[in-house]
């Protein structure tokens, strides 16, 4: 098996680089690319859906990324503790009618010893909000890494 750094136990910096790396993945819409990341069996909760293995992970993202058009993303770390990571995050996209959405969610991230995810369980919500009202525009350029998003 190929370790996936950083590696647990997380400090500040490398639980850091962990969520850059996550929402780097997530802002490709590349679900088998994004799938590696995670264990063999790695086990979800996203909002309702629940989901089992890299093989219904890359099924999800796709089908997530079918609907949700122009998806761009923002992680923030919010704690780390050992082998856990729990981050904040905001995603806007706009949906197959055109309708723009600003999503919120919170997750909690579990990791084995190789640095692959075994466990992540997101609560999300969503916001319409207009096009001129977005304010995520594709990946977050290297200069804003490790600011925080503001939350309006």
């Amino acid at each position: 098996m190929t370790d996936r750094p950083p590696l647990p136990p997380f400090t500040g910096e490398t639980a850091a680089q962990k969520v850059q790396a996550a929402e780097d993945a997530w802002n490709t819409r590349d679900p088998q690319r994004v799938a590696l990341a995670y264990s063999e069996d790695s086990v979800w909760r996203n909002r309702g859906t629940f989901v089992t293995g890299r093989t219904e992970i890359v099924e999800f993202l796709t089908a997530k990324w079918a609907r949700e058009r122009e998806y761009a993303l923002r992680k923030d770390l919010w704690a780390y503790d050992g082998n856990r990571i729990a981050v904040r995050f905001p995603y806007e996209c706009r949906d197959a009618e055109g309708q723009w959405w600003r999503s919120y969610g919170n997750e909690l991230w579990e990791f084995d010893e190789h640095g692959l995810m075994t466990r992540r369980e997101a609560s999300i919500n969503d916001v319409p909000i207009e096009e001129g009202q977005r304010r995520i525009h594709g990946p977050r350029p290297k200069t804003e890494r490790g600011l925080s998003f503001p939350l309006q």
